[in-house]
C-alpha cells in the first residue's frame, strides 16, 4: 500500500522543503497539506485518501500540535495512525514530553534534505524516530 502523508505547518518554507522531498525527491504520490489547524477534524475525515502518516507542526494555531495529537487519538478513524512531531528549538526534556503525549517520533526542525528521506523511510518500515539536528 503506498503511504498517504498529511503535514500540518504554519510556515510556508517548511511546507515547500517537504513537498518537494516527498513528492519529487521520494516519489511518493500522496501528500496533504493544512496551513494551520482550524477545523482539524472535520478537514482530516474530508481528506480523500486517508493520511497514514501525518507530521504535525508543535507550535501553530488555532490548536498546537499536543492537542491536534490528543482530538487524532480520541477519534476512532485515526487513534491508531502515526503521528510524528516536527519542530525546531527542541530540548531533550521536551523529546520525553512528546513521547509521553503519544507521538510516534520526531523529527526536528530545520528540516534537513539529505536526512529527511532516510529518515522518512525508515518511519515506513514501523520504526520510531526521535531525530534532533
Amino acid at each position: 500500500m503506498n503511504p498517504v502523508f498529511l503535514y500540518v505547518e504554519d510556515d510556508f518554507s517548511s511546507r515547500q522543503v517537504v513537498k518537494i522531498l516527498i513528492t519529487r525527491v521520494m516519489k511518493h504520490e500522496h501528500l496533504h497539506i493544512f496551513e494551520n489547524s482550524a477545523d482539524f477534524m472535520t478537514r482530516v475525515h474530508e481528506l480523500a485518501p486517508k493520511p497514514t502518516i501525518i507530521f504535525l507542526d508543535i507550535q501553530m494555531r488555532p490548536h498546537d500540535g499536543y492537542e491536534v495529537l490528543s482530538m487524532l487519538r480520541q477519534d476512532f478513524d485515526f487513534a491508531q495512525i502515526t503521528v510524528i512531531a516536527m519542530t525546531a528549538n527542541v530540548m531533550s526534556h521536551d523529546v520525553e514530553q512528546l513521547r509521553a503525549a503519544g507521538f510516534n517520533g520526531l523529527i526536528g526542525k530545520p528540516i534537513d534534505n539529505t536526512i529527511f528521506p532516510q529518515l522518512v523511510s525508515r518511519i515506513l518500515a514501523g520504526e520510531a524516530i526521535w531525530y534532533l539536528p
